[in-house]
């Protein structure tokens, strides 16, 4: 399987298709990035997106898009597609220059908090979880967006935590990457294809399916083991880690000619690892972990760790420590610009930190808690934070010696914790306070 270079885009339709925009979750989009943007349009224009989901007891209601919340953004047939889950509960088609609806919304049985994947062979065909416990394989080459199959948490087994998809899963050769907060991990052979009218189908059937934990987990870190970060594939190795902090690695090389995946990696962080793992381009990877269980193990490594893959048996580079009372720690994926790791912590705190050294070179706060990703594209860093009205700042970072300065700021409504998406000249941000956001400069708004 060929997931691409780090850093590369990913398929053959132009866009960012997935969480990270690519296998290896290294892409953040295409710029221009917009120098003075205005509010281009809102989505929905009548009413917000919001409903009311249970968590434990409770009953409240949940609006807009939360963690991870990255809209899906790539061209069809002439238009620009903005393709994302909302906790209205429904899957949502818009159009990215005019913030109209290109279908109606799909409506699914509760939140969707995920990030879309849109197929990225040109199959019009978007995978999408939500709370409901299924994961959904959607055609949109039809009058309404049509569910074609779906995945229930509990076909691989009885959920070991619950039955939510957050993890943005990967399409590769054919084959489906899914991981749910069931604990396993799922490769589906999708059997894509069109009927005699033209419209897309699929034929899925499960490949492969393995469990996210093992009995020493257990034993280390209790039962809450779900997968929430987005699966990724370098080489031939599809890297994921779970709630119990637990990292890991499995060889698919084989999988096409029906070769089953052997485990090359394993190492525990020793708290929960809800962020998506992050490469760079010298074969290192980082982790960002959440404290919680404040476990020995989480005091001796830190939050942040750096991994070099090719000592499996001591891969620790460096850790830093970014926790304060439990719960702390980071829940944004870090994202990996030139010589800095770009990082934002739960208790509201942007830090540059030395790739090599794995100390901190800059930092400042913002109104946490942070769980935007942060986004760079044309040397230009993006943050979503969680100020009394939300937003979006943009800061220079082409000079990562020292703190960035602010090129902008716009307020949304409400705490910003999705990630953002950059796509030919707009940033598309969904926010709590209910709505879906186009940020453009002026000239381009109209």
């Amino acid at each position: 399987m060929d997931p691409g270079s780090i850093g590369e885009p990913w398929g053959t339709v132009p866009g960012v298709l997935t969480f990270r925009g690519s296998p290896t979750r290294s892409w953040h989009g295409s710029g221009p990035v917009p120098t003075d943007p205005v509010v281009a349009w809102r989505y929905p224009r009548d009413g917000t997106m919001c409903s009311l989901s249970t968590v434990g007891d409770v009953v409240k209601e949940w609006c807009g898009l939360g963690w991870t919340g990255q809209p899906a953004v790539f061209e069809r047939d002439g238009r620009t597609w903005v393709v994302f889950g909302a906790y209205d509960g429904a899957v949502h088609f818009v159009d990215g220059v005019t913030g109209s609806p290109l279908l109606d919304p799909l409506q699914t049985g509760d939140l969707a908090k995920g990030s879309v994947t849109v197929d990225p062979d040109g199959y019009p065909l978007a995978y999408v979880g939500s709370r409901d416990d299924l994961l959904r394989v959607v055609a949109f080459d039809r009058p309404e967006p049509t569910v074609l199959w779906s995945l229930h948490a509990e076909d691989s087994g009885q959920p070991l935590w619950n039955s939510d998809w957050d993890a943005s899963p990967l399409v590769l050769d054919d084959h489906l990457f899914a991981a749910g907060e069931n604990s396993r991990m799922h490769v589906v052979r999708l059997r894509r294809g069109y009927d005699a009218d033209g419209l897309v189908v699929v034929d899925p059937e499960m490949a492969w399916f393995t469990h996210g934990w093992d009995d020493r987990l257990i034993a280390d870190a209790g039962w809450n083991l779900s997968i929430e970060g987005s699966p990724l594939v370098i080489g031939d190795a599809l890297w994921f880690a779970n709630s119990g902090g637990l990292v890991q690695a499995w060889d698919i090389g084989g999988l096409a000619d029906g070769v089953r995946p052997h485990r090359t990696f394993r190492f525990w962080m020793g708290d929960d690892v809800d962020a998506t793992l992050v490469p760079d381009a010298d074969g290192f990877l980082y982790v960002a972990a959440e404290y919680e269980r404040e476990t020995e193990r989480s005091h001796e490594l830190g939050q942040l760790v750096k991994l070099d893959p090719s000592r499996p048996d001591d891969p620790v580079v460096w850790g830093l420590d970014v926790r304060s009372e439990a719960p702390s720690g980071i829940w944004a994926t870090p994202a990996v610009h030139r010589d800095l790791v770009v990082v934002a912590t739960d208790d509201g705190e942007v830090l540059g930190v030395d790739r090599d050294e794995g100390t901190v070179r800059w930092r400042f706060p913002l109104p946490d808690p942070l769980w935007s990703s942060p986004t760079v594209v044309d040397d230009v860093l993006l943050v979503g934070d969680c100020a009394w009205a939300g937003g979006m700042s943009a800061y220079d970072v082409s000079d990562t010696s020292v703190a960035p300065p602010l090129l902008w700021r716009v307020e949304t409504g409400a705490c910003v914790e999705a990630s953002p998406t950059v796509w030919n000249g707009t940033v598309y941000i969904g926010s709590r306070d209910g709505w879906m956001y186009a940020l453009r400069d002026p000239y381009r708004a109209g």
